[in-house]
């Protein structure tokens, strides 16, 4: 299932693991490599797997420390029709593709884009040659990659995840 992609398993299971993903054509993200925690609970599929950034993004849904991922596809409504590809070809995709400034998890960079969004796509093509390149994958900084990822289990309403939003 996830064969058009490098994976890596973590802690001899078969519930973590780390994926390479690559940003999507025709975005800002585009030449981005970013490694992808994914978490599957006891209950997967019936419960969605938790999701997070390893190596660090600018984008307004995806928590700058800790990689979290705020998407509601996978938060929300996720149902065991999907199958796990579905991340890695739909749903990152359509998140980078299509932020929601009005729901942040970066506040900075929810703000950015609404404000300036050429700005924004500047600091995004930054942060991808700073933080997301091959190289970054192969060593990434682990601090933001154990401290949270999405969560399903979560009973914070969406204002609680985000916080209050920067100045």
């Amino acid at each position: 299932m996830m064969s058009d992609y490098k994976v890596e398993m973590v802690n001899d299971g078969m519930s973590e693991f780390k994926v390479e993903f690559r940003g999507p054509p025709n975005s800002p993200y585009q030449n981005g490599m970013w490694k992808v925690r994914v978490e599957l609970p006891e209950a997967y599929p019936f419960k969605s797997p938790s999701i997070g950034f390893v190596n660090k993004i600018f984008h307004p849904n995806v928590d700058e420390s800790s990689g979290s991922v705020c998407l509601d596809v996978i938060n929300q409504t996720w149902s065991p029709m999907f199958e796990l590809v579905n991340v890695f070809e739909v749903f990152l995709p359509q998140l980078l593709l299509y932020p929601n400034p009005l729901d942040p998890l970066n506040g900075e960079a929810a703000a950015l884009m609404m404000r300036d969004k050429a700005k924004y796509e500047q600091t995004v093509r930054e942060h991808c040659e700073k933080f997301a390149k091959p190289e970054d994958i192969a060593n990434p900084s682990e601090d933001s990659s154990d401290a949270e990822l999405s969560d399903a289990d979560s009973e914070s309403s969406d204002e609680e995840m985000a916080g209050a939003s920067d100045p």
